[in-house]
């Protein structure tokens, strides 16, 4: 792929531009990926397909030393945005992080898990201000996911915290709270704490729960019921980012299909679980989904 793509992309919108919605495929969500030819895939050959797919970046993780020339040279050569993930426990751990991160010198932006579940009150509140206030002096985006088994993993705690943590940005994905809840449908009290969230959306997980499996098929054309209560938020979500969001900004979005056990399986004549979705094709529809509401929220914002 030639440096054009690259110029465009990975060295932040041009002066003048608008701010933009980027679709980010998910390391992850590339683990033991059946593509129909038998053999893993190389992780080059991984951003090979990232790229000639249309995905503006990467979500993955943060390379080790060791990998990190391979990887720069990689996100260069495909001219792929990169941003990663993190699991702290404490101020202190976010900050070695962090400076991991900016001496790597591509990241876009940090996902973070919180993992400190059973903190509640002043001190949760407290630790989410010093994420923001990291953020700000190393200045790399942190988002703190909705996520189960962190410091987020309560919707009505985490819309204590975002009252109280002004700075406080998120990753929503509600995926993590409709399975939480068992929202197979979503009630009219379920919808007004949600709503709550998305004026503090910083960035986007693509995945659909149906209050059962956090993890659920959206259908070859996006028939699944519950895709509609997932469009919703996500643009509202980028309708609410839109409001503050200054002409450099980009929003991630990210195509998070998880494989097994995220993915449901079923065990074949053989006796061999298969999932029950592609998974690629799965990130493919979300990616286009997602920029259909991106122009949509731009419409609503009007």
């Amino acid at each position: 792929m030639s440096n054009s793509r690259r110029s465009t992309l990975t060295d932040g919108s041009a002066p003048g531009s608008a701010p933009r919605l980027d679709a980010y495929m998910s390391w992850w969500g590339m683990t033991d990926l059946d593509l129909g030819e038998g053999e893993p895939l190389s992780p080059d050959e991984k951003a090979r397909r990232i790229a000639e797919a249309g995905f503006d970046g990467i979500d993955g993780f943060l390379p080790a030393p060791e990998e990190a020339d391979a990887w720069r040279e990689r996100l260069d050569r495909h001219g792929l945005l990169f941003g990663v993930n993190a699991y702290p426990k404490s101020a202190a751990e976010l900050e070695t992080f962090l400076r991991a991160a900016k001496a790597f010198g591509r990241v876009r932006y940090v996902n973070a898990q919180v993992l400190t579940p059973f903190l509640t009150g002043e001190p949760a509140a407290k630790l989410l201000a010093d994420v923001a206030g990291l953020s700000r002096e190393y200045g790399i985006p942190v988002h703190v996911e909705t996520h189960r088994g962190t410091i987020t993993q309560d919707l009505v705690r985490t819309v204590e915290y975002a009252e109280r943590v002004l700075t406080l940005g998120l990753t929503i994905d509600y995926s993590h709270y409709v399975v939480a809840g068992e929202l197979h449908t979503v009630s009219e009290e379920a919808e007004n704490w949600l709503q709550r969230l998305l004026p503090r959306t910083r960035a986007i997980h693509g995945r659909v729960s149906n209050g059962e499996q956090v993890q659920v098929g959206l259908g070859e054309r996006g028939e699944h019921p519950m895709l509609g209560p997932f469009e919703r938020w996500w643009r509202d979500g980028m309708r609410h980012w839109r409001e503050s969001a200054a002409k450099s900004d980009r929003l991630p979005f990210v195509c998070e299909l998880g494989p097994p056990p995220y993915a449901i399986t079923a065990e074949d004549r053989d006796g061999r679980r298969r999932e029950l979705d592609d998974r690629w094709k799965q990130s493919l529809l979300l990616a286009g989904i997602a920029r259909r509401l991106w122009r949509e929220s731009a419409e609503t914002s009007r």
